[in-house]
């Protein structure tokens, strides 16, 4: 039995939501990332 086009509709927004909310946290992780790298570096 397939899910009816709202439940559908639901399931595609919260996995847009869910990558969304993946990317963001994925740049924040890089930025603190590179942020710590250039400390080290400049602070030689």
């Amino acid at each position: 039995m397939s899910p009816n086009p709202a439940n559908r509709d639901d399931l595609d927004a919260r996995r847009k939501g869910a990558r969304r909310t993946a990317w963001i946290v994925g740049g924040i992780a890089v930025l603190v990332y590179v942020v710590f790298l250039l400390m080290g570096v400049l602070g030689q």
